[in-house]
């Protein structure tokens, strides 16, 4: 079984050489076949060539010219993988790149449709701010009532999927940015996909913040989060843009060259 792990990347010249060199040298210490997809999200400073400077035969490197979101750089690198699972991981140093395995596990013991790292799974090693805790402990509040989604941490930047499950959900989504993993996880579950569990994860979390952003409504993260997951919310449940009767209002998008729909993810 082959796994796609797919590492989003922006403005990380510094970093993105070691990063990717940590999450492959992880990967081939498990028991599984894997290739490795960097997404470089926007050509702003060295990244992607520094990324290039590592070069293995199951690694590839992408991106393209303008920066467009987290939410669409994993997309593009989604519609060009191979894998039976496919993960995503942040590029950041923050989660330790470990993790995937763990979650490979997880998929297995479950027979999971998505497993979801999470920061507030009970042997999961972290630490962030209190004001973290509490918006965390908020959002997902909202995310239980709104969507049903039964999780506790829904935004770690870490998962693993069935190749079918995002066959059926890539081609219906539209956020590129701060609830691109809401959209997909509420998508999912809408569809019948039910099977989605928590798995631990270890993250040495370096806010920078200052005390202004970190107060809750006015972080400017959160509060696009909330706007896109209301948005969300309607599109689901008031629309009904998800389901398939909506198919002619999803939006093609030729540049990640989403062949999903027939079946033929990973030919580009």
């Amino acid at each position: 079984m082959l796994v796609s792990v797919i590492v989003p990347a922006y403005k990380q010249e510094k970093t993105i050489l070691n990063n990717v060199k940590n999450i492959y040298n992880a990967m081939s210490q498990t028991r599984w076949d894997f290739e490795l997809i960097v997404v470089v999200d926007g050509f702003a400073d060295r990244t992607f060539g520094n990324a290039r400077r590592f070069k293995r035969a199951n690694m590839k490197v992408v991106g393209y010219k303008t920066n467009k979101g987290k939410g669409y750089a994993i997309r593009y690198g989604i519609a060009r993988a191979k894998g039976d699972l496919i993960s995503f991981i942040d590029s950041g140093v923050d989660i330790d790149p470990n993790g995937i395995s763990m979650l490979l596990e997880h998929m297995q013991w479950y027979d999971a449709d998505i497993i979801v790292g999470s920061k507030r799974h009970p042997v999961s090693v972290t630490d962030y701010p209190l004001i973290r805790r509490i918006y965390s402990w908020g959002y997902y509040t909202i995310i239980r009532i709104l969507f049903g989604l039964r999780l506790h941490d829904t935004q770690t930047g870490l998962k693993v999927f069935r190749r079918k499950v995002l066959e059926k959900v890539l081609p219906r989504l539209l956020v590129k940015e701060f609830a691109f993993d809401i959209e997909m996880l509420a998508v999912a579950r809408h569809l019948g996909f039910r099977r989605i569990y928590e798995a631990p994860v270890k993250i040495n979390w370096d806010f920078k913040h200052t005390a202004f952003e970190s107060f809750l409504f006015l972080d400017p993260y959160i509060r696009r989060m909330i706007r896109d997951t209301l948005a969300i919310f309607y599109r689901l449940y008031i629309l009904r843009f998800y389901d398939d009767r909506s198919k002619r209002r999803w939006i093609y998008d030729k540049e990640l060259d989403m062949k999903i729909n027939t079946g033929e993810m990973g030919s580009a």
